[in-house]
């Protein structure tokens, strides 16, 4: 990477990610890049060697970074990504807007996107996994995107060719979402509030909030009904399978399966990244012994295993 033009943003090498996880884990980035604006990424995407390897990085929430770190380039976006704009019943966000952010200004001006409020993490993130719950997903009211691609091109790509599904989306690989645009239902800004309100209140008293965690550790293994609607509502939860497979409370190390909610793989205090993959590992073949169901992870898992 030494014949790449020096970009206005920040190149950071060798930049640990632990401090940046939810988890707290991991080891560093080969090389850590913020970006001024989207010309800054742009450029820089397209200088960049087509060989090395680009990560786009959100708040860290539902990631682990494997202790050995992550080759090539983290990407992660800051203040020049983080823009609100509400005009009518549309919202256009930055990419690196906070998903509560975006509900609470929605909310203010009449707009509908509620369910956001209680999903940890960014707007790229929420895009890229296709963010949901209480029945509501970003597929439902997404417009379109931008993103910048691999190869320094900036373009707008519709919600229908992200081919959204459970948790999951076909962005380009190698593409960094910056922006994206939803329209949600109008609603009075009150009674949005108190829903959210009310949305808050019932995750702090199911879910270990004041926890080291990165949310829901593996997907509900229901996924999509046979509509083609996303389902969370299903009897057939994650946490409920792996209850049955005596797994509340699992413990590796530093590594622990939340006893207030068995499906928050939680750092107690001192786990390494491998503790919490391989305590997530274990727990995906005790469920599969005892249900004869494969566990898939909602926790994306990225970089290389510290060297032995």
């Amino acid at each position: 990477m030494t014949d790449i033009s020096s970009p206005r943003g920040a190149l950071t090498a060798e930049r640990s990610l632990a401090d940046l996880t939810w988890l707290r884990v991991g080891g560093p980035a080969e090389w850590f890049f913020q970006p001024a604006d989207d010309e800054d990424l742009s450029a820089f995407l397209a200088e960049l060697a087509p060989e090395v390897p680009v990560f786009p990085m959100g708040v860290g929430s539902n990631l682990i970074v494997r202790d050995g770190g992550v080759r090539g380039v983290v990407i992660r976006l800051g203040r020049g990504f983080n823009g609100i704009e509400v005009e009518g019943s549309r919202v256009r966000a930055g990419a690196a807007a906070l998903d509560a952010h975006v509900a609470r200004k929605a909310a203010q001006a009449g707009v509908d996107l509620t369910f956001l409020r209680t999903i940890p993490g960014s707007i790229g993130g929420a895009v890229r996994m296709n963010a949901g719950c209480y029945g509501s997903y970003v597929k439902d009211v997404l417009v379109e995107v931008t993103v910048v691609l691999r190869d320094g091109s900036l373009v707008t790509l519709s919600a229908a060719e992200l081919d959204l599904a459970y948790r999951s989306s076909r962005v380009p690989d190698g593409a960094v979402i910056v922006e994206a645009v939803f329209e949600g239902p109008k609603g009075d800004p009150e009674a949005l509030a108190e829903r959210m309100a009310q949305q808050l209140a019932k995750r702090d008293e199911t879910q270990p909030t004041k926890d080291r965690t990165a949310g829901s550790t593996f997907r509900n293994p229901a996924g999509f009904s046979s509509t083609g609607k996303a389902d969370d509502t299903h009897d057939l939860k994650a946490w409920k399978v792996i209850d049955e497979a005596g797994m509340r409370g699992a413990r590796r190390g530093g590594a622990v399966m939340n006893a207030k909610h068995s499906n928050f793989l939680t750092n107690a205090g001192d786990a390494t990244a491998a503790d919490l993959e391989e305590l997530g590992e274990e727990v995906r073949k005790k469920v599969y012994d005892s249900s004869g169901l494969t566990l898939e992870w909602e926790i994306m898992r990225v970089g290389e295993p510290a060297p032995k």
